[in-house]
């Protein structure tokens, strides 16, 4: 698996005032679909997301408290670590390393609304992971992570 960080999501309970927050900081919004706002944050992105649709994208069961489930309940973090890949293919590899290595399958890696393909597991403390490839990104020899368009 790639050791970079190319993505952090933070789920939010109100897009306009995080918005308004981070760009009071000074951050400027990148291209960003609807719903969801992108930060260019030198080689990798930090996204806002409301915070339950965040939740449900990455399998998490926010009305079910129990240890079964990893980061369920009011003990969610809101928070989803991203590494993006070049290619479908590579998700699929670096998702198999994953769950070799122990990892609890959230989200088995497929096809996803905004048109990218990605999967999401949970490291042993409980801490979730997406493994994404998003065709309107690109990512450079080095590692780092480029928003595109807004469209994914």
């Amino acid at each position: 698996m790639d050791q970079r960080l190319s993505l952090v999501t933070l789920g939010v309970s109100d897009m306009d005032r995080a918005r308004d927050f981070y760009t009071s900081l000074g951050w400027v919004p990148g291209p960003s679909p609807e719903n969801i706002v992108f930060f260019q944050t030198g080689g990798m992105v930090v996204a806002l997301w409301e915070r339950m649709a965040l939740a449900v994208d990455s399998g998490i069961d926010v009305e079910e408290d129990t240890e079964d489930t990893p980061g369920s309940g009011d003990g969610w973090g809101g928070k989803v670590l991203g590494i993006n890949v070049p290619s479908a293919a590579e998700v699929d590899e670096q998702f198999a390393a994953a769950a070799a290595a122990g990892a609890e399958v959230l989200r088995r890696p497929c096809t996803r609304f905004w048109g990218g393909y990605s999967g999401v597991f949970s490291d042993p403390d409980g801490h979730i992971w997406e493994i994404a490839h998003n065709p309107y990104w690109s990512i450079t020899e080095d590692g780092q992570t480029r928003l595109g368009d807004g469209r994914g």
